[in-house]
């Protein structure tokens, strides 16, 4: 692939992320895509020919974006403690970049639950996961943390990074009455959850 074209195909990229953010898959169109990125639809089409080419490139670009940040959390050496703490920082940062992401996954999910779930199969999340409870198997087990309950704690670790962007309208609203600053919380929030998370889980011993 020549500069020119890996230029374009970040263009596109850029532009159709935007674009389904927006409106979603269903209401996104091609024309809006290519006229955003500033190249015509026929080239669009060149590079991807249909919109679920497109949005499923996408998916996995910013999918390889996010993990690749998180590759540090499958280091040996390491504490829980620690990768708890740099998921959240790393995953609110992420965040802060793609604000209208979880809504957008949400939606998505609601509308076409089966396109996501395929998706997000190819991750292989769960293995992960599992490499993950397996390296620290000892400090589970301290914090009580099993097969049966992790998915408790996952939930409720990703929810405390996800929840404030996906609900940014109403808390934005509440935060002004009250002169707290959005983007101050956010900056707090990246030190606070991971401190959040570990006090809970080593209070429930």
């Amino acid at each position: 692939m020549t500069e020119h074209e890996k230029h374009t195909e970040e263009k596109i990229f850029e532009a159709a992320t935007e674009v389904f953010e927006e409106k979603g898959f269903s209401a996104a169109r091609m024309q809006d895509i290519s006229q955003k990125a500033g190249i015509n639809k026929a080239l669009l089409h060149y590079y991807y020919r249909t919109k679920e080419q497109l949005f499923n490139a996408v998916f996995e670009m910013l999918a390889k974006k996010l993990f690749n940040r998180f590759s540090p959390i499958f280091e040996e050496n390491l504490s829980l403690d620690e990768k708890i703490k740099y998921f959240l920082r790393e995953h609110i940062s992420f965040l802060q970049k793609n604000p209208r992401l979880p809504s957008f996954i949400l939606y998505e999910i609601n509308q076409n639950p089966e396109r996501i779930k395929r998706l997000i199969d190819n991750l292989a999340l769960v293995s992960s996961m599992q490499k993950l409870m397996e390296m620290h198997k000892a400090e589970l087990k301290e914090y009580d943390i099993d097969e049966k309950n992790l998915p408790q704690v996952m939930t409720s670790i990703v929810s405390l990074s996800v929840f404030p962007f996906a609900a940014k309208g109403i808390l934005s609203s509440i935060f002004d009455k009250l002169g707290y600053d959005f983007n101050t919380y956010i900056e707090e929030r990246k030190d606070f959850a991971g401190e959040f998370v570990i006090k809970a889980i080593k209070k429930g011993k």
